[in-house]
Order: C-alpha cells, then structure tokens, then sequence
C-alpha cells in the first residue's frame, strides 16, 4: 500500500484557510481521491476538548509557554489519532493548521523563540511535517478586517493588531525555513481565485506523487 499524502494549509486569521482548505477537499473527494480532512487545534475529540481550553476566551490568565505547550499536545493526540492512520492507509490528509502556526503565532507573535517551539512541536510529531504547505498569503490589516463581522471572535482573534501583525511576520520565518515544501497563495484575491490557485497546486503534488 502506498503511504499517503500530508497537505496542511496556513496563513494568518482571515486569510481564508478554511473555505479554501474545504473546497479543495471537497473538490479531490467529487474528483474520487481518497481524502480525509481535519483541522488544528482540534479534529478529535481530546484535541477538540484541548482547543475549547486554549481559545476559550475567558482564559485571559493563561501563560503563553502554557498555550505553546497545549497546542502541541494537541497536534500530538490529532496526529497519532487521525492524521497518521490515514496517512498509513494511503489517504490524502488535509489540515486546515498544523505545526507552522505555532511557529508563527507562539514562537514569534508570542515571543516564546522559533526554536524553541519548534523543539516542543519536534518531540510531538516526531520529524512527521507535511509533504506540501499552502500559505495564504495576507497581510494583517486586511485579515482583521475580514474578521471582524464573525459572530464569534476567540482569544486569539481579539488579540492586537501589533499581535496579528507579529504573526505575518512569523510567518515570513517559517516560509524562509521551510521553503522547499511551502507553496504561496495571494489570499487578496477573490476567494474563487484563491481556491483555484490552491487547488492546482495541491493537485500537481497529488499527480506527481500519485
């Protein structure tokens, strides 16, 4: 049996990581591929239970090693529990978050170190990233913008303008680390635009490795 494909979409808040990330997935289920989709924090229910925690947002208290700490036993719990089983079964996992958005929000944004977070992320997924990054690429005003009609904003959402813009910032770091599986997407585009943009390059990665 073939080993499976792992595609993880990121970008900062309002980038459109989750319409953009269904429609491909829902476009490679209609196409007949075999694919699983599943998001961070999150995707099980330990790791569901873990995300209420972290972006409830009456835990205004919460130490930001704490927050980095619980992201990634949440990765840990999702990635053993669902994404590597279907990974070893072959399957096209797509994520809408994975490890890259504790680099940028917790090891930037917070302050924390890149490295650092990165060394706690290592021991939870134990050297397992994705075969293929799309990054909706958007700056942070813009992604603000778009947020601020949400019916439900958590506790990263109401963060700082400062905050969200240490996270784009962040990300350019992760983007220079990682390049060689990053691919970027111009999230100003029309969302229609967007999803096809990503669409093509997740499918050329499918293609290649089918």
């Amino acid at each position: 049996m073939k080993q499976g494909i792992f595609i993880t979409f990121e970008g900062p808040d309002g980038s459109g990581k989750t319409t953009v990330s269904r429609y491909v997935y829902e476009k490679l289920l209609n196409e007949g591929y075999p694919v699983v989709y599943t998001r961070e924090p999150g995707g099980i229910d330990i790791a569901e239970q873990i995300r209420h925690i972290i972006l409830d947002p009456k835990n205004t208290a919460m130490d930001v090693k704490t927050e980095a700490l619980l992201y990634a036993a949440s990765r840990r719990q999702h990635f053993v529990e669902k994404v590597l089983p279907a990974l070893n079964e072959g399957k096209i996992v797509i994520c809408d978050r994975f490890v890259d958005s504790s680099l940028a929000y917790q090891g930037i944004a917070r302050n924390i170190g890149f490295d650092a977070v990165l060394s706690i992320n290592e021991f939870a997924i134990e050297g397992h990233y994705p075969d293929l990054t799309v990054y909706l690429n958007l700056d942070a005003e813009t992604g603000i913008k778009r947020i601020e009609n949400r019916t439900f904003l958590d506790r990263l959402d109401q963060e700082s303008i400062d905050f969200h813009v240490a996270v784009v910032k962040g990300y350019q770091t992760v983007l220079e680390r990682f390049k060689e599986r990053i691919q970027i997407v111009d999230a100003s585009q029309a969302i229609p635009k967007v999803q096809a943009d990503a669409y093509a390059i997740v499918l050329n990665k499918v293609k290649h490795v089918s």
